[in-house]
């Protein structure tokens, strides 16, 4: 019989799929951006919009104490709007995004698991 989640759970699990929203909104700048690739005016536009994204969600996990999700956001904010070679930057925020995303499943399991309350009794 599967065990109910606790308020705390519940809410963490929330935040956890607001950040995988983001996410997800981000990899299809990401997209977007290797479509335009030789547009250069929009794909300026476009790394700005995955920076200020990346930016608020840094701000959200922070705020949430989810640190790693924090750190890679806040290196892809950089990232996208570093000057230079924008196949590695397409390159290295596609990677980015793929880890960040590992990072929130594996968030989001650990969140969904129920907490055993007391000692931990071996099953016979």
């Amino acid at each position: 019989m599967p065990e109910k989640l606790s308020a705390e759970q519940a809410q963490r699990a929330e935040q956890i799929q607001q950040f995988i929203k983001s996410v997800e909104h981000v990899q299809r700048l990401v997209a977007e951006l290797e479509a335009n690739r030789n547009q250069p005016k929009i794909a300026d536009n476009i790394c700005h919009t995955i920076a200020r994204e990346m930016s608020q969600l840094r701000h959200r996990a922070v705020a949430a104490n989810v640190s790693t999700i924090a750190d890679v956001a806040g290196s892809m904010s950089v990232l996208a709007t570093r000057s230079g070679n924008l196949n590695m930057k397409i390159r290295g925020l596609r990677d980015a995004v793929n880890n960040i995303q590992a990072q929130l499943d594996h968030e989001l399991k650990a969140a969904l698991h129920p907490e055993r309350k007391g000692p931990q009794q071996p099953r016979q």
